[in-house]
């Protein structure tokens, strides 16, 4: 899957393009101020994103100390707004607390677009004054916009990573993209066969059932939270056909589970295939770092995946990390 790119008309005036700007960004600039005042567009791109934009909203809203949005009100907070030849949604998201340097009030500007399957989400944080100049620069911006690839990363997580997998039960690795994330070391269990994956997974693996059944163990890694357990787990529950829970009853929903690298979160889910009507059953486990978050999701159809959740549990405890818990 190509990673999508992104191109503008022009640039505005004090702003620099950031030449690595993340395995997670299309692209990425920062805009600079007076006082040391700096702001931050990042320009995200993610699949299969229907259903979940509330969550997006109230995660950012939190960033700058907001309370949630209820799902009535997503609606009115959202203007139009043109993004290249397409309309798309804005929002302002104004702090009332200094949460930067302990001084300066943040803001957000984000504007998203539904496009082919694909959310393009450009977010554009940073000091509340800054932010406010800037925003008429940020909607010109957008109006320039053209979106050259249509393949998205995976929002099955939004963490990001790279590397080849190791082979199946010590078999060879399969050549994959890098982008720079250490592998963990693993055991991997037997009849576990890698697959080729994307660059924006650190492994895959594939284990097979009676018949055309099967279930994949995909592994990605995330600078900081990765958007949270929260947001992830609900995405993943669309995939099953599932309803999305509040905090609370995520909360009733999720085990510790303690590693040798530290406490992690385990999901449990099982519902349905919205294009097969098949039962499938996704077992996950969230494991939160000192600066990254590590995502280990098993899913596939209900009795393989019943079959190997004790497996893939122990290939799970058996990961060795590069960074410190």
């Amino acid at each position: 899957m190509a990673k999508p790119r992104v191109k503008w008309s022009k640039l505005p005036e004090g702003w620099k393009e950031n030449a690595n700007p993340g395995a997670m960004r299309a692209a990425s600039f920062l805009v600079s101020g007076d006082e040391g005042r700096t702001a931050e567009l990042a320009v995200v791109p993610l699949s299969d994103m229907a259903g979940v934009h509330l969550q997006i909203i109230n995660l950012w809203r939190g960033q700058v100390k907001l309370p949630p949005l209820a799902g009535p009100e997503l609606a009115k907070q959202m203007q139009d707004v043109a993004i290249g030849a397409d309309k798309g949604g804005l929002f302002d998201m104004a702090g009332t607390e200094p949460v930067i340097a302990g001084k300066f009030r943040a803001r957000i500007l984000m504007a998203m677009l539904d496009k082919r399957g694909t959310t393009w989400f450009f977010k554009l944080t940073g000091d509340d004054a800054l932010v406010t100049k800037q925003k008429p620069a940020f909607l010109e911006f957008l109006k320039g916009i053209s979106i050259e690839a249509t393949g998205a990363l995976p929002a099955g997580h939004p963490a990001i990573g790279g590397g080849a997998p190791h082979g199946a039960a010590g078999g060879p690795a399969m050549a994959a993209a890098d982008s720079g994330v250490p592998q963990p070391k693993w055991q991997v269990p037997k009849g576990w066969e890698a697959v080729e994956h994307t660059q924006f997974l650190v492994a895959k693996f594939r284990v097979r059932g009676d018949g055309s059944t099967r279930a994949d163990i995909n592994v990605s890694n995330s600078e900081g939270g990765g958007g949270g357990l929260l947001l992830n787990a609900n995405r993943w529950r669309q995939q099953l056909s599932l309803q999305p829970l509040d905090a609370a009853g995520m909360k009733k929903a999720t085990a510790t589970l303690d590693l040798p690298a530290g406490k992690a979160s385990l999901l449990d889910f099982s519902g349905t295939d919205p294009e097969s009507g098949q039962k499938i059953r996704l077992v996950a486990v969230v494991l939160a770092m000192l600066k990254e978050t590590w995502f280990y999701k098993l899913m596939g159809h209900e009795p393989v995946v019943a079959r190997e959740k004790e497996s893939f549990m122990s290939f799970v405890r058996s990961a060795k990390y590069a960074a410190a818990p």
